[in-house]
């Protein structure tokens, strides 16, 4: 399933992923932690310019799109005890990187594929998720609406591609579209709604994992 280049490049990935968990929970190593959260997207995009030959322009371009406002959006979030406009600045770049994920995703979408029970099943677990964070919003809740509504037609247009691209691109893909969004919830509820226990841990693990399941996706894809 893997090429030698992506096993060698995952321990790589790994290794940065490890370093940035252990430096953004060790406060002693706390000042590292502005190097290894944004190595992991870095390294992330090195590759992907370096293997993205294959792909087609559009794909090329738009994914690395993609992986550049999520860089921007990491930095942007590694300063919101600073500002809250650090915080909006990190979710309009992470709405754009979904939006450019939406764009991928869609060129290579099955239109003969029913996704309406997909859709309906999402819809009903992104309500749930919506009830219990509503009340800690305020101001934030249509940003966070539209963001919400971003992030689940990304994972629709991910679900989208099965039977148009070979099946190991949409497994990927499509296991780093859930990723993503189980990464944004648990950020969700420890923002609005209370502090979950290992937040930190959780929510980025989840979040490099997608990235990278997503970037060896689109890479599969021919």
């Amino acid at each position: 399933m893997l090429t030698k280049t992506e096993k060698s490049f995952s321990l790589l990935f790994l290794c940065v992923l490890i370093a940035e968990l252990i430096c953004s929970n060790v406060v002693s190593l706390f000042q590292w932690h502005y190097i290894t959260k944004p190595a992991i997207l870095i390294i992330l995009i090195i590759f992907f310019l370096k293997q993205r030959e294959h792909l087609d322009h559009f794909t090329r371009k738009i994914a690395l799109f993609a992986l550049v406002f999520s860089l921007l959006g990491d930095i942007l979030l590694m300063f919101v005890n600073t500002s809250s406009n650090f915080f909006i600045g990190g979710l309009v770049a992470f709405l754009i990187a979904h939006i450019m994920y939406i764009l991928v995703f869609l060129k290579n979408r099955n239109t003969s594929k029913v996704a309406i029970p997909f859709i309906i099943v999402i819809l009903i677990l992104a309500s749930i998720l919506f009830y219990v964070l509503k009340d800690g919003l305020g101001g934030m809740l249509i940003p966070v609406v539209i963001y919400m509504f971003a992030i689940l037609t990304m994972l629709t247009a991910a679900f989208l591609r099965q039977g148009c691209v070979p099946k190991h691109s949409f497994i990927f893909v499509f296991i780093g579209a859930i990723l993503f969004l189980i990464s944004d919830s648990l950020l969700a509820l420890n923002k609005f709604h209370e502090p979950l226990p290992f937040s930190n841990i959780s929510i980025m693990f989840t979040y490099a994992i997608a990235q990278i399941f997503i970037v060896f996706g689109v890479l599969k894809q021919r």
